[in-house]
C-alpha cells in the first residue's frame, strides 16, 4: 500500500513538472485514429481569399466558420518541377503524398502511377467519394481517382478511370465527358446506373436520390458561379447540399469513409481577379465546411481537414478596397462576357455593348478610351479575339482596378504558365480525431501521409 502511494505521488510530480504531460497522456490513449476523413479543398484559396470573404460578408470584426477550428498550419505547395504548382500537381501531392510535375495527375514525374489516399481507403474496405464544383474530371478530383500524364488531354480517360475505380460517390460538373459523343459511343452514365449507381442530373434529383452509390453530374462543364445561378435559372445543388448528400451516402457504410470536397470556383474567380466572386465562392465553401464539422462533432470519430492546393493571383484585402461597390456587382465576369455583342468586322466586342454590360452588372461608366483599351487587350498575335474565359479575366481585372482590389497585374498573369498561381504558403484548418497532428509548417505531401499514419495504414 505504501509503495502504491509513493508511485502515485511520483507520477503526480512528473505531470506537474511537465515530464509526462496530462494532455499528452490523453492524446496517447487515443490510438484508434479517425473512422472517417473529410478533406475539403478550397482551390486557389489563400489567406487573401479568406480575408476578402470575411470582410465582404461580415466586416472587419467577423469571422468565417473555418477560422474557429482548433488547429491550424501553413503549407508549402511547390511542385516537382516548379516553385509554383498548377492544380494537377497540387492535387496530386494532396492525393498521393508525392510531388509531381505540373500538368501531371496521379503519377510521379517519371510517369509511374501511384495509389491515392482514396485508393488506400477503398483497399481497406472503406467507402470513398469525391465532390467538386469543377468538372469531376478536372485536376483536383481526378488526382484522387485517376492517373494521366497530361491533364489537358486526358479528361475522357479520367471519366473512364473514375467509373472503373469503384468510388462510391462522384458529384460535380463535367457531364459531357461521360456521354457517347466523348466516349466513342459509350454512355458512361448508363453504364454507371447498370453498376448500381443512383444518378442525379439536378438538385431535385439529388435530394431524392437513394442507394449506396451515387453519381451526380449537374452541368456539362463547370458548375455555375454562385453569383450567376439566379441569372441562369440554374437547377444545380449548392456545395453544401452535395456535401450533405455525400456524407449521408458514405456514412451508411460500417467501416467508415474518405470524402474529398472541392470548392473549385474560388480558383476560377481568383484567376479573373473577381473579388465579388471570390467572396461568394469562399462563403459557399465555408458553409459546406460548417456542415461537415457539425456532422463530425456528432459523429465523434471523424477528422475534417480544410486546405487549398495553391494560392491564385496574390489576392489581398487592400486598404482602399471599395467593399460597397464590390458587394453590389450582379454577375461574374464570365457571365458579363456572355452578354457582350461581337464586332465581327473588327474582331472585338461592340463598344456600346461593352459600355452597357459593365454599367448594368458592375455599375462602371467606361469612357470611349477605356473601352478601346479593353478591346485592345483581347486580341492575340493573329488579331483573333480571345476565348471567353480570357476576356472574362480582363473584365475581372478591369473591375478590380476600378474598385481597388489587390490582385496580380495582367502582365504577371500573362507571363505565368499557370495563369496566375503563386508560390505563397496556404493555410490549413483541422478539426476532430487526430487534428492536433496538423500544426506548424507542412509540405502538401505531408497531409495524406499524416492521414495514413493516423489510420495505421502502410502506404507506398
Amino acid at each position: 500500500m505504501k509503495a502504491k502511494c509513493i508511485y502515485i505521488i511520483v507520477i503526480f510530480h512528473l505531470i506537474v513538472l511537465g515530464f509526462f504531460p496530462a494532455e499528452g497522456m490523453a492524446h496517447q490513449r487515443n490510438t484508434k485514429g479517425p473512422q472517417n476523413v473529410i478533406l475539403m479543398i478550397g482551390d486557389g484559396m489563400g489567406i487573401g481569399q479568406i480575408e476578402i470573404a470575411r470582410k465582404l460578408e461580415y466586416g472587419k470584426d467577423g469571422r468565417l466558420f473555418l477560422e474557429s477550428l482548433p488547429h491550424t498550419a501553413l503549407v508549402h505547395t511547390e511542385s516537382a518541377n516548379n516553385f509554383v504548382t498548377d492544380s494537377a500537381a497540387g492535387g496530386t501531392a494532396l492525393a498521393i503524398g508525392k510531388k509531381t510535375n505540373n500538368e501531371m495527375i496521379g503519377v510521379t514525374p517519371d510517369g509511374k502511377e501511384a495509389d491515392s489516399i482514396l485508393d488506400l481507403f477503398k483497399k481497406k474496405g472503406k467507402k470513398a467519394g469525391v465532390i467538386s464544383t469543377n468538372t469531376v474530371t478536372d485536376a483536383t478530383p481526378a488526382a484522387f481517382t485517376a492517373s494521366v500524364s497530361n491533364r489537358w488531354s486526358g479528361q475522357e480517360e479520367i471519366a473512364l478511370q473514375q467509373l472503373e475505380s469503384g468510388v462510391d460517390v462522384l458529384m460535380g460538373g463535367g457531364r459531357a465527358y461521360f456521354t457517347p459523343e466523348k466516349q466513342s459511343g459509350r454512355d458512361l452514365i448508363k453504364e454507371a446506373m447498370q453498376k448500381g449507381y443512383a444518378y442525379a442530373g439536378n438538385r431535385e434529383e439529388l435530394l431524392k436520390a437513394k442507394g449506396s452509390k451515387l453519381l451526380g453530374l449537374f452541368h456539362d462543364g463547370y458548375m455555375n458561379f454562385k453569383l450567376d445561378r439566379h441569372l441562369l435559372n440554374s437547377k444545380e445543388p449548392s456545395l453544401k447540399e452535395m456535401t450533405e448528400k455525400g456524407i449521408d451516402v458514405l456514412s451508411k457504410g460500417e467501416q467508415g469513409f474518405f470524402l474529398m470536397v472541392e470548392g473549385a470556383r474560388i480558383d476560377h474567380a481568383s484567376h479573373a481577379g473577381d473579388i465579388t466572386g471570390i467572396w461568394k465562392e469562399t462563403i459557399e465553401f465555408d458553409e459546406a465546411v460548417k456542415y461537415a464539422v457539425e456532422w463530425a462533432k456528432k459523429d465523434k470519430e471523424s477528422l475534417v481537414l480544410i486546405v487549398a492546393d495553391h494560392e491564385t493571383m496574390g489576392i489581398s484585402a487592400s486598404e482602399p478596397l471599395d467593399i460597397q461597390h464590390l458587394k453590389e456587382i450582379k454577375a461574374s465576369p464570365q457571365y458579363m462576357v456572355s452578354q457582350l455583342a461581337r464586332d465581327e468586322n473588327r474582331g472585338t466586342y461592340r463598344s456600346e455593348s461593352v459600355k452597357d454590360v459593365l454599367k448594368k452588372y458592375a455599375n462602371i461608366d467606361l469612357t470611349g478610351q477605356e473601352i478601346e483599351a479593353f478591346n485592345g487587350k483581347l486580341k492575340n498575335t493573329d488579331s483573333q479575339v480571345y476565348p471567353q474565359y480570357l476576356a472574362a479575366w480582363e473584365i475581372g481585372s478591369l473591375i478590380a482596378e476600378k474598385y481597388h482590389g489587390g490582385i496580380l497585374t495582367n502582365t504577371v498573369r500573362s507571363l505565368s504558365s499557370t495563369g496566375g498561381h503563386t508560390g505563397n504558403m496556404i493555410p490549413l484548418f483541422a478539426y476532430g480525431t487526430g487534428s492536433e497532428t496538423f500544426t506548424g509548417v507542412l509540405e502538401n505531401t505531408d497531409i495524406p501521409k499524416k492521414i495514413a499514419g493516423l489510420m495505421n495504414y502502410s502506404w507506398h
